[in-house]
């Protein structure tokens, strides 16, 4: 039963993750950081142990993948990760889509891990570089043209995606929407040809459209329906000096079943006795998705392109050796300066073959 009221039984730090003494702060919540929650003062590290069976999580380099739309134009993003609410997926791609595409089951948001372009929409154009989330209403027409080759995390979510509402901070934090870039509107003329392709992607398909003119020809659009690119750099961090803050404070977009995250630089909790990294936990109501964007932690780099899902239930967090650390040397860094994006989903995520492998 949720209730104000909370219970400790044993021995337990004064203060949420903090003053440990040589305990493991293990939490096992619900609903994703915003339910009943318990946290177990523990001797050893619960992540050590030994897994068999298919819920032993994943962890890829998305450099060593081998999307299709890397070596032909005409290709698609390596799908990984799927359920009913969103498919995950890698993109390389390094030359332009030779057709408009349309996808019509559900939301697109790229996020650019590296490479720079143009993705050319009915909207008007939308200029990318690393570290834009590009976000694209579902069923707009709409070609990719990388100037540079651009890996980036794909999903599609079968519900539409949304900003959080407002919460005690207001409608500006932890991102200004206003700092989105949305595509001026540009119609595009003929050059000549006698058909023009539109590629719908969708479950069973594809389908494809030919039509007489190039159908980016929209002289105008109005409304609150429309594609844009917010990057991460625009995103305003909310901090505590005195506690580690759970994941949920750094929610960007959501749907049905699924959020997005983001976990960015900041200053360093600098309270003493503060633990800096996040406690171990096996979030018993969402699988995680984390991707590595890059950056470093207390002076240790993060892996870019790195690609870990654990699913819900399974204990996970930082070794217990890099915790140690981050408490030996907690005087000589005052930041995070990580960049991690985050996918956390209510169903559980199966991983498709290409993962596994």
């Amino acid at each position: 039963m949720e209730s104000f009221v909370q219970l400790r039984r044993g021995t337990t730090p004064r203060r949420i993750h903090a003053d440990l003494d040589g305990l493991k702060d293990d939490e096992l919540g619900r609903s994703g950081f915003t339910g009943r929650t318990a946290h177990l003062y523990r001797r050893h590290d619960p992540t050590a142990f030994r897994v068999e069976g298919p819920l032993a999580g994943t962890d890829l380099l998305v450099g060593t993948l081998q999307p299709s739309d890397a070596t032909d134009a005409a290709g698609i993003p390596l799908l990984l990760f799927t359920n009913p609410d969103v498919r995950i997926s890698v993109s390389a791609r390094t030359a332009p889509h030779p057709f408009y595409v349309r996808h019509v089951d559900g939301d697109l948001l790229y996020f650019i891990h590296a490479g720079r372009g143009v993705f050319v929409t009915e909207f008007g154009d939308l200029p990318y570089r690393p570290g834009d989330y590009v976000y694209l209403p579902k069923a707009t027409t709409h070609r990719q043209v990388p100037a540079q080759p651009t890996t980036a995390l794909v999903l599609e979510t079968t519900d539409e995606l949304r900003t959080p509402p407002a919460g005690a901070l207001g409608r500006h934090f932890p991102f200004d929407p206003a700092l989105v870039t949305v595509p001026d509107a540009r119609a595009i003329d003929d050059d000549g040809r006698d058909e023009y392709e539109v590629r719908l992607y969708h479950d069973g398909g594809p389908t494809r459209l030919f039509y007489p003119h190039d159908p980016c020809d929209a002289e105008g659009w109005r409304g609150d329906n429309f594609p844009f690119v917010f990057n991460v750099a625009d995103y305003t961090v909310i901090t505590s000096d005195a506690v580690h803050l759970p994941p949920t404070v750094h929610l960007f977009l959501q749907a049905t079943g699924v959020a997005v995250l983001n976990f960015l630089p900041r200053p360093a909790e600098g309270v003493p006795g503060t633990e800096r990294y996040p406690w171990y936990h096996r979030n018993a109501d969402h699988d995680e998705v984390a991707f590595f964007h890059g950056g470093s932690v207390f002076g240790v780099d993060v892996p870019p392109g790195l690609l870990a899902h654990t699913p819900q239930g399974l204990h996970h967090g930082a070794p217990e050796a890099a915790r140690e650390r981050a408490r030996r040397t907690f005087a000589d860094y005052d930041r995070v300066e990580w960049r991690i994006i985050a996918i956390d989903t209510r169903r559980r995520l199966v991983p498709t073959a290409a993962a596994r492998r």
